[in-house]
């Protein structure tokens, strides 16, 4: 007997305009249509009820799923793998040092050799400002032309797992936390985040996580308060992104130098250090150049900058301003916690112990969401690819 739940989230999919995410590739949230963002959350719990049921949503017998990681992660990267096992493909990291890419291989003969029984492709290309998202485009370009030239026998589908500009799977798996934990996307709307800077004593951390939620979680319907000290401001695109979705839904998008103001009478936190968009710049050209002297010397002056903002701390006192006393404490992990990974940090031990569970059951979801837009990207018909594997589990 099918579980009922499940059955409804398949006839929910069904009435989704899917029909051209198999010929588009997962880069920013914004890009994508209203159906297809919730495509992948109904995907997403589709697979998850699945493999609870015992029920294979194995799509492939043979292929590779191969990742490109050009900077260090635990969760995306196991997240990945685990989504690839779970559709049936095998996992391949390309290692750009022991590959033919330090002899001068262009982007677009490694994307060819690396596709030959390839079913899907994910790229983590996120130090860079202007450099994450502009790789991935190029890399798309050329397996389309490879594709069109007969070379490949399909287009591997390609998911961001984290850019220049916006993190996906990350803040596809925060905002599927917290509609469950709300009971429904349509309970989202009118609820508060405060996306809010905090202390790091480490420097050079992305700003897609940032520009990724308050993109989306606009979208949905959600008041957002982007809280940072001065001079802290994210890619100023992603911030008219997010005003663009408030106009449109008629929630609201504020902008604050106060992480007290951020936090009172919030729903949902998500204090996250991030560096300064002029900071990135101005270390994306240092790189450029090679400028050794330069990079050392912007770190220093970057991590004095932070250290004027210690105090910018999630913390108890801080919690207790927002909704009831009670908001629910969002993080990518892993977070900076005050006396724990180091002397000060983003987050209070206390508050962190709290909400440690739930950080980590916020992280389960990535594989999921990982798998979804994977499997939306090669099955046109995804409500009737799973009604075909639940037939086969009988």
């Amino acid at each position: 007997m099918i579980d009922k739940e499940l059955q409804t989230l398949i006839e929910k999919l069904s009435k989704l305009n899917t029909s051209s995410m198999s010929e588009k590739d997962f880069f920013l949230t914004w890009e994508q249509s209203d159906d297809e963002i919730d495509a992948v959350f109904k995907t997403a719990d589709i697979l998850k009820r699945m493999r609870e049921n015992n029920i294979s949503p194995r799509i492939f017998d043979s292929g590779l799923a191969v990742s490109i990681f050009r900077d260090n992660s635990t969760r995306t990267r196991f997240s990945y793998a685990s989504a690839a096992n779970l559709l049936g493909l095998a996992v391949q990291e390309l290692d750009e040092k022991k590959s033919q890419i330090a002899h001068g291989e262009t982007v677009r003969e490694t994307a060819c050799m690396i596709s030959f029984l390839t079913e899907a492709i994910g790229i983590r290309d996120d130090m860079y400002i202007g450099e994450g998202h502009t790789y991935m485009k190029e890399v798309a370009d050329s397996l389309d032309q490879c594709y069109n030239e007969g070379l490949l026998h399909s287009r591997p589908a390609m998911v961001n797992l984290q850019c220049d500009l916006d993190h996906p799977t990350q803040i596809m798996a925060d905002t599927l936390h917290l509609i469950n934990h709300f009971g429904g996307v349509e309970n989202l709307k009118g609820k508060k985040v405060a996306m809010s800077w905090a202390y790091s004593p480490s420097y050079g951390k992305p700003l897609s996580v940032p520009q990724g939620a308050i993109t989306l979680m606009s979208r949905l319907g959600m008041d957002v308060t982007l809280a940072h000290p001065e001079g802290y401001g994210l890619i100023p695109e992603t911030e008219a992104i997010a005003e663009k979705f408030c106009k449109q839904n008629g929630s609201t998008f504020k902008k604050t130098n106060s992480m007290k103001e951020a936090f009172e009478n919030a729903d949902i936190v998500y204090p996250k250090s991030w560096a300064p968009f002029s900071v990135m710049q101005k270390r994306t050209e240092l790189l450029k150049t090679g400028d050794e002297k330069g990079l050392i010397e912007l770190e220093k002056d970057c991590l004095a900058g932070n250290a004027n903002y210690t105090d910018w701390e999630c913390n108890e006192d801080l919690m207790k301003k927002t909704k009831n006393g009670s908001a629910l404490y969002l993080h990518c992990l892993p977070a900076d916690i005050s006396g724990v990974s180091c002397k000060q940090g983003e987050v209070s031990e206390q508050v962190f112990n709290k909400y440690r569970n739930l950080t980590y059951k916020e992280a389960s979801y990535k594989p999921y969401i990982i798998a979804a837009m994977i499997f939306l990207r090669k099955m046109k018909n995804p409500s009737v690819k799973f009604e075909e594997l639940i037939r086969l589990s009988k």
